[in-house]
């Protein structure tokens, strides 16, 4: 909804509060004080009033649900807004639960159940996380924006609909068309009107009226009447570069009035993942002072900062963070080695069959007939690595990250 909250006059979206106070898995309050968010919410004003579809870009915790539920709001349809996460469904699943079943259509269809499309007829449908939609199902969903119906699993019947799509995706869809894991007619069809959100650390200005409307929303549950933020702790939310966006501003909010004292929220109480770079302020050139040349700083743990960098993707809420990071160690040995399997399969510790089967998974290697051994035999290969079989743990890791999504 939007609301006009009583300490600053800039409009704000806002979803309901989860009960219970539980800290929030989506981002739940977007406010327009930055000039940049001003232009937005102009734009998607624009929008709202059509009928076109809409695609909303922008990185994870940034607000697309809200903006989606404005566009909605503003467009005067009456029928219900619908909000379905793509992500969260297994590729069996999403078709029924997407276009609706008819009873005994699959095994465990006992009744006949209406989709979220027929659920949203005369409304909204906001499908979140579009770019993890089976490519079987982008045809289905072409058809039935093109034909403005939907048929249901084990039926024939046409079933009219009138329902407004708006999507939204955190990655480049343009880049997965081209990679052939996103239909490029589909991607036109949902990029009419599209909506780009910038991340929070591109839109400075909502930083500090964000963290006080979070105040105003946590403080009188954790009785907490005159809450407020010290000076510094306001210098130390400008400097942070936010990763996860405006979902990890309210949690660090939140946590912070949890440990704070007296009401007031000090720099110590922030929970930061990412580091904090300090903002200098503008002084006049002043000839530097002639000092001798400071020590390097000790060489840092590789590992450490590997660790960090996963910190800072965790705090982002990449949902395939796991497959990112395993093509990315894969991708790069492959490409030192020379795209040369044995010696990559022995600098990574596994087998070659194990590397095998992750470099057909990313996609750079062809699916290769057992007796073609292909230029890795050239030279001979290394008689450290074993080539005879499948590691089975190494596979066992493997299979238990390919697992469906719950």
């Amino acid at each position: 909804m939007l609301a006009h909250a009583p300490a600053h006059p800039e409009p704000v979206l806002t979803l309901p509060p989860s009960e219970g106070g539980v800290l929030s898995i989506r981002a739940k309050a977007l406010l327009f004080h930055d000039p940049r968010s001003v232009a937005l919410l102009e734009h998607v004003e624009r929008i709202a009033r059509t009928d076109a579809s809409a695609l909303i870009i922008g990185e994870t915790g940034t607000g697309k649900e809200l903006i989606a539920r404005h566009l909605h709001t503003r467009s005067g349809r009456r029928g219900p807004f619908v909000a379905v996460n793509c992500g969260a469904f297994t590729e069996n699943l999403i078709d029924a639960e997407l276009f609706g079943h008819e009873s005994g259509a699959f095994t465990g269809a006992s009744t006949a159940r209406a989709g979220w499309f027929e659920a949203a007829n005369g409304g909204t449908l906001f499908l979140d996380e579009i770019g993890d939609l089976p490519l079987a199902l982008q045809v289905k969903l072409l058809r039935v924006l093109q034909e403005r119906q939907v048929v249901r699993l084990g039926s024939r019947r046409a079933i009219p609909l009138d329902v407004r799509l708006v999507a939204a995706t955190n990655v480049d869809l343009r880049r997965a068309v081209e990679a052939q894991r996103f239909r490029a007619d589909l991607y036109y069809r949902l990029h009419v009107a599209p909506i780009t959100l910038p991340p929070l650390r591109d839109r400075p200005g909502d930083i500090l009226p964000l963290a006080r409307h979070f105040i105003g929303v946590y403080a009188p549950r954790l009785a907490l009447p005159h809450a407020m933020l010290a000076p510094d702790t306001e210098a130390a939310l400008l400097a942070y570069a936010w990763p996860g966006n405006i979902r990890e501003l309210e949690n660090v909010v939140h946590f912070a009035l949890v440990i704070c004292r007296d009401g007031v929220v000090r720099p110590a109480d922030l929970r930061l993942v990412a580091p904090v770079v300090p903002v200098a302020p503008a002084v006049a050139a002043v000839p530097a002072p002639t000092v001798p040349e400071p020590a390097p700083p000790p060489a840092r743990d590789a590992y450490a900062d590997l660790e960090e960098n996963v910190l800072r993707l965790i705090a982002a809420g990449d949902r395939n963070l796991f497959h990112a990071v395993t093509e990315t160690i894969v991708r790069t040995a492959f490409h030192q080695a020379n795209d040369n399997q044995v010696r990559t399969a022995k600098v990574l510790g596994i087998t070659r069959n194990t590397l095998r089967t992750f470099l057909k998974r990313y996609g750079m290697l062809a699916d290769v007939p057992r007796g073609d051994r292909g230029p890795d035999t050239v030279g001979g290969d290394d008689p450290g690595v074993d080539d005879a079989g499948t590691d089975d743990a190494d596979l066992a890791a493997f299979d238990t990250a390919e697992a469906p999504r719950a």
